[in-house]
């Protein structure tokens, strides 16, 4: 018997010839990506690429099954494919072990494929996978997870809103006056412990770090001198590392001297409890039972003494392995830096520590290990059921795009409440005002030597598209040209950096009849000299912006929202509802989904809706 005999019996011999010739991308080899790439090798789709940059943790192994213990360290994408292919050997698989965003992986290559699937865990790479198969028309099925929670959306140019259509929230950050004078939440001092004072002991200054919020409003400009003083004191504080007294002059630094500091700005504790500094010679004495094993119990609340131990004991094992790095780096190199790794035993250590005895310090509720981890880390626990049932509705929604049936294809939505509930809602029209694929896109034919920004300026845009006077162009890097900004222009595509694969963006500013913005993805050839060194590699028609916004859709009882940069879609609910979908949102740049629906649970509405009555 034939292995297909029974996918072409549920699917159809047509939809199974197609998905036996397609040629499909995957982006991502994690939770979802291991059971996405098992549901697509079974399913006997042709050819499949994955495309990660990620190295296989022991923490990955609780979920993602195709990764054994003697796989630490080692490729995921590389053996993913090792491992799935063994499921189906008629099943071509290609892998990378790349950056999703590295300049071979071109729209010419993304235009190679039927299908994308993303099988992300950041923000940034979604949405340059959104881009790229927008610029090369190509379905995309996006999904993610988060806890219980899961989302699968399918993106169509023109057709569907794209990733971007709804406007993502900007990562969390936090004053730096309040990480660094006024904590008064845990998170507060794990990120004081991870972005402030593991980088400047082990690592490169974080004043800069995502983490911080820089603005110099009354109240952060006042703490924002002081705090680059105590920066450099620990700079000099570092050159005695590997002495006996390192750790003295640390604690003392930056848990006695620096709180003393705070303390003494008495008008800053009027309204709140002041800090109370440590002493490091009273805290050894009480330590001197606690060993170093406890650094092990991560499940429980360390006390002061045992924070002590493990503070001292986790910043001499740094010490000793940043010694080491140096000792065996080659001369000329930049000087090498300890990274935080929240599967790094001992930068969690001295993160954890480090966070709770700064707690102590403020009066805050300190925590376990586990939960720092988690907190440092940006990390809700990850549930391999819903992976699994995420990688199934991506499959299931590919069906419908390979049938030409995109009507069909739902934004599906995977849910907890008492009972796990599969929500589904049609799919939303690309949002008029999106920046991202609201736009005209073409490829620019140029001979990068010869031709020079004027040329695209004056014979292209001005003559041939019929732009007026007001308009911009930008690229990666920066303003080309606009009215005020005409430098560039005797510069040839060479001397601009826009070389092959790079892309331009025109805004045009008119006042009326105003166009979208044109995308140009640059494609570099050799011309005749007695030809124009520049055009376009196809007709295309610029239609003139939306006037007005696109306001929050609704349909079926869903309105569509944005938490932590994730979209969320979401019946009306009551204020309890709320605050419970609330607090099942928050890893960064995962996908959340809408809250329950108690009253049915929809499996696939695609070819018949199979619904069941929780009564």
């Amino acid at each position: 018997m034939a292995r297909d005999k029974f996918a072409r019996q549920s699917l159809g011999l047509n939809l199974q010839s197609k998905i036996k010739q397609s040629r499909v991308l995957m982006v991502g080899a994690g939770g979802i990506g291991c059971e996405l790439l098992k549901n697509l090798v079974l399913t006997g789709f042709g050819e499949v690429h994955i495309v990660d940059l990620d190295t296989i943790d022991l923490s990955n192994l609780n979920r993602q099954f195709l990764f054994r213990n003697e796989h630490i360290k080692k490729s995921k994408a590389l053996v993913a494919k090792e491992s799935a292919g063994k499921f189906n050997p008629n099943v071509k698989i290609e892998a990378y072990h790349d950056n999703i965003k590295d300049p071979k992986f071109n729209v010419a290559w993304f235009k190679s494929f039927e299908i994308v699937f993303n099988a992300l865990d950041n923000l940034d790479a979604r949405r340059h996978v959104n881009r790229m198969c927008l610029a090369a028309d190509v379905p995309l099925v996006e999904s993610g997870t988060t806890g219980f929670n899961g989302q699968v959306q399918v993106i169509r140019k023109g057709k569907t809103e794209c990733y971007d259509c709804v406007e993502k929230a900007p990562p969390k950050s936090f004053p730096v006056c309040t990480i660094r004078s006024t904590p008064s939440q845990p998170i507060h001092c794990i990120v004081w412990g991870k972005s402030y004072l593991f980088t400047e002991i082990f690592g490169t200054s974080e004043d800069d770090a995502p983490e911080f919020d820089h603005s110099e409003d009354s109240e952060n400009a006042r703490e924002i001198a002081n705090l680059r003083n105590e920066s450099q004191a620990l700079k000099r504080i570092r050159e005695s590392m590997g002495s006996e007294d390192f750790p003295r002059l640390v604690f003392n630094k930056v848990f006695k001297e620096d709180i003393e500091r705070l303390r003494s700005m008495e008008d800053m504790w009027k309204t709140r409890r002041a800090p109370e500094a440590l002493d490091y010679d009273q805290l050894k004495e009480q330590s001197l039972g606690v060993g170093s094993a406890i650094a092990t119990k991560d499940q429980i609340v360390w006390t002061l003494a045992e924070n002590f131990t493990v503070f001292t004991n986790s910043l001499k094992r740094l010490s000793n392995r940043l010694e080491e790095t140096r000792a065996n780096a080659d001369t000329g190199n930049a000087p090498p830096v300890l990274s935080f790794d929240k599967d790094d035993v001992d930068t969690l250590d001295f993160v954890a520590a480090s966070a709770n005895l700064r707690s102590l310090v403020f009066g805050i509720e300190t925590r376990s290990k586990f939960d720092i981890k988690q907190m440092a880390g940006n990390i809700i626990p990850a549930i391999a059921t819903t992976n699994a049932m995420t990688a199934s509705l991506c499959v299931l929604q590919a069906f419908k795009v390979m049938r030409d049936e995109l009507d069909k294809a739902k934004m599906v939505f995977l849910t907890r409440s008492s009972e796990r509930v599969i929500n589904s809602e049609a799919l939303a029209k690309p949002n008029p005002t999106c920046s991202v694929c609201s736009v005209a896109q073409s490829t620019l034919v140029v001979d990068t030597s010869r031709a020079t920004l004027n040329d695209l300026v004056e014979d292209l845009l001005r003559l041939q598209l019929g732009y007026g006077e007001e308009f911009s162009i930008n690229s990666e890097a920066g303003l080309l040209f606009d009215p005020e900004e005409d430098q560039n222009l005797p510069k040839t595509f060479n001397e601009l950096g826009l070389k092959a694969d790079t892309s331009i963006t025109v805004m045009d500013e008119a006042d009326e009849n105003t166009k979208v913005n044109l995308v140009l993805t640059i494609t570099e050839k050799s011309l005749d000299q007695d030809t124009k060194p520049i055009h376009l590699s196809e007709k295309i028609k610029i239609p003139a912006k939306s006037k007005a916004a696109a306001p929050a859709e609704e349909t079926n009882g869903h309105t569509r929202s944005i938490t932590n940069g994730v979209t969320n879609g979401k019946r009306k609910r009551t204020a309890d509802e709320a605050d419970l979908a609330d607090n099942l949102v928050r890893k960064r740049g995962k996908v959340a989904a809408a809250p329950e629906d108690k009253n049915i649970t929809v499996i696939d509405d695609g070819d018949g809706a199979i619904l069941i009555d929780d009564d």
